[in-house]
């Protein structure tokens, strides 16, 4: 059956749907590098914390968006037949542009996370009358 039962129109469907994501990865790799700028704007012009607060979400959904494209671009380069054979896939993974769409989606992971841990400036919360 291959990885996770998937059938064949399964796969096709799959496929379909990482194309379109994967469509949107050029616009999206911009979208960050804006979202990335504007927060460091924000910083160097000693903006409020709940303002440093939102652009650092929202920097962090760009990247998510992106590093999702990534991946699914990643899937699209190995084709329908990696959806549900495993061998095939790992073929494919060693593929030079599967490799660069790979390494791709990692950095963005890799600046997600780092963006989640350290960029994303936290609000303190407010203390309620009782």
């Amino acid at each position: 059956m291959g990885l996770g039962g998937r059938g064949t129109a399964q796969a096709r469907e799959s496929l379909e749907a990482d194309r379109e994501r994967a469509g949107l990865l050029d616009g999206l790799l911009g979208d960050v590098a804006v979202a990335q700028a504007a927060l460091e704007d924000a910083r160097a012009a000693g903006a409020s914390v709940e303002e440093l607060h939102a652009r650092g979400l929202a920097l962090d959904a760009v990247l998510t968006d992106a590093m999702r494209a990534a991946y699914a671009r990643e899937r699209v380069l190995i084709g329908e037949k990696g959806y549900r054979d495993r061998i095939h896939r790992r073929k494919r993974m060693a593929r030079p542009e599967v490799r660069e769409a790979t390494l791709t989606a990692e950095q963005l992971l890799t600046a997600r996370e780092d963006h989640r841990i350290h960029g994303v400036q936290r609000v303190p919360r407010t203390v309620g009358a009782a």
